[in-house]
């Protein structure tokens, strides 16, 4: 089974890189750009059948080392 977890920041958390690409992105003269938050994504292959038991392990691997839930949320999609 395969599974996303994507990693942003929270609302009101300062993004030091995400405004360091949206100057980049103007100065390359990409129009438009209001603004850029940076984030992280993990492409994860889980074994075994069961949807909620890979939901949970992610959950937990998530909150314990993907991400640092004081300033980050996350989102876990499972395919398959």
């Amino acid at each position: 089974m395969k599974a996303r977890i994507t990693v942003t920041l929270k609302n009101g958390i300062l993004d030091p890189q995400g405004k360091a690409i949206e100057g980049a992105l103007k100065s390359l003269g990409v129009a438009g750009v209001a603004s850029v938050r940076q984030g992280k994504v993990f492409d994860i292959e889980i074994e075994g059948g069961d949807k909620a038991k890979a939901e949970a392990a992610l959950k937990s691997a998530a909150e314990k080392l993907l991400a640092n839930t004081v300033i980050e949320n996350f989102r876990i999609e499972v395919i398959g």
